[in-house]
Order: structure tokens, then C-alpha cells, then sequence
């Protein structure tokens, strides 16, 4: 296998593989778009096939695995001592918020291509203090999953245009976030109809049974009202 030429083959991987760990704490981190452009410039013959899918998996299994121990330790309020670390707790709180805090396996998979929900769905899973084994074997088919998909938009966008690197970047990413809508609008949809059904129905309130319920809230020794036509004249 002949390595290609050029300073890319020295930046890219530990850059990525530090991004894409810290976005599984920091969900602000790009390393979608990371993913997605090392895809493209391996369309352009910068770097390697092997490599490129391997430090994206690498990242995101070890992101996974940072922020599972961190949160099934109770080490994240420990990360309130100091202001990063309020950061940090601060943006899981609000994935967890927006993405939901499902802690099954098919979420920990799943939920790495909704924004967010890596964040979400991992730190869930560290609360409901998930067995580690499982969890492991969740995340590391999640992030194979997620590691070959994200590559695949860079590569499959720089193979079949003559756009830019820029261009078929945001392009890639593009994609990328619309399947992720998609996802987050079938998970929300298959998520509301179990909703419902937790909310038990009201009962109906009938006319009665708020006279009942008034006549009952009358005071015994209130005084009777006698009508004016049943006093006899003196």
C-alpha cells in the first residue's frame, strides 16, 4: 500500500481522533465534518482508506467509553469544580434535554446520527448505570456504523463531483444532517404514541357529580333559607 505524499497524512488522524473523542462530552465538536472531508480527500488520493475509517471508529468508541465511566461514576459532578467542567455538564444536560434519555442498546447505536444524541443516549446509559460489557459491544458497532457511513458521504461526494474540497464538505454534511432529521423525526413519532398511552384519560365530569361534590362542601349548621311565602303574617 503506497502512503501518499503530502502533510495531510500527519495531521489529519490525531486531529480527528481528538475531535471526534471530545465530541461525545462536547457535542459542538466537528467531527462529522471531519469525517466527512477526510471521505472526500481520500477521493483525491491524500489519504488512506484503512486509516481514516479506523481513527473516526477509534474516536467515537473511545468518546463513547470516556463519557459512559465518567457519568456511571458520578465523576460529573466533579466536573463542576471548575468552568470547563460546567461547560461540559452544561451541554450533556442539554442533549439530554433535547435528544430524550433513552438508555437502550438500539439508542446507544442509533442515536450517534441525530445531533446530539450520541451525547444523550451515552450519558443516559451511564445514569441508568448499564452493564459495561453490553455497552461496549452497543458502542463499538454504533461507531463501525457511524465511522464507514460519515467516510462514505466524503468519499462518495468527492468521487462523483468536481466540487471543491470546501464544497463537497458541506455537501457531504448536508446529507448527513438531513438523514439525521429523518431519524429524530421517526424516533419522536414512534416515541409519542408510547407517550400517550402513559397518560391515563380523564374521567368525564358529569353535571351531577359537581352538584354532589358542592352539596357535600355545604356546612351542616349553615342556615336554611325559608322562602317569604311560607312566613305567616303576625
Amino acid at each position: 500500500m503506497e502512503i501518499p505524499e503530502g502533510p495531510w497524512q500527519w495531521l489529519y488522524y490525531p486531529m480527528t481522533l481528538v475531535l471526534v473523542i471530545a465530541d461525545a462530552p462536547v457535542p459542538a465538536s466537528p467531527s462529522e465534518v471531519l469525517v466527512i472531508g477526510g471521505g472526500t480527500l481520500l477521493a483525491h488520493g491524500e489519504l488512506l482508506l484503512p486509516l481514516v475509517v479506523l481513527t473516526a471508529f477509534a474516536g467515537s468508541f473511545g468518546g463513547d467509553a470516556l463519557l459512559f465511566l465518567l457519568f456511571r461514576g458520578g465523576l460529573n459532578s466533579w466536573l463542576n469544580r471548575w468552568r470547563w467542567g460546567r461547560l461540559v455538564d452544561r451541554g450533556v444536560t442539554a442533549a439530554l434535554q433535547k435528544a430524550g434519555e433513552s438508555s437502550t442498546y438500539a439508542a446507544i447505536v442509533a442515536a450517534r446520527f441525530i445531533p446530539g444524541g450520541r451525547t444523550a443516549s451515552v450519558a443516559a446509559a451511564g445514569l441508568a448505570d448499564v452493564p459495561l460489557k453490553p455497552f461496549l459491544v452497543s458502542s463499538a458497532f454504533g461507531s463501525a456504523i457511524w465511522a464507514a457511513w460519515m467516510t462514505g458521504l466524503g468519499l462518495a461526494s468527492g468521487l462523483a463531483t468536481d466540487l471543491p474540497l470546501w464544497a463537497n464538505v458541506a455537501l457531504g454534511t448536508l446529507v448527513g444532517i438531513l438523514v439525521g432529521m429523518v431519524l429524530a423525526a421517526v424516533i419522536r413519532l414512534r416515541r409519542r404514541p408510547a407517550v400517550l398511552r402513559a397518560v391515563p384519560a380523564e374521567a368525564p365530569v358529569s353535571a351531577a357529580t359537581v352538584l354532589s361534590s358542592a352539596a357535600e362542601t355545604v356546612p351542616s349548621s349553615a342556615p336554611a333559607i325559608v322562602p317569604s311565602s311560607a312566613v305567616e303574617p303576625r
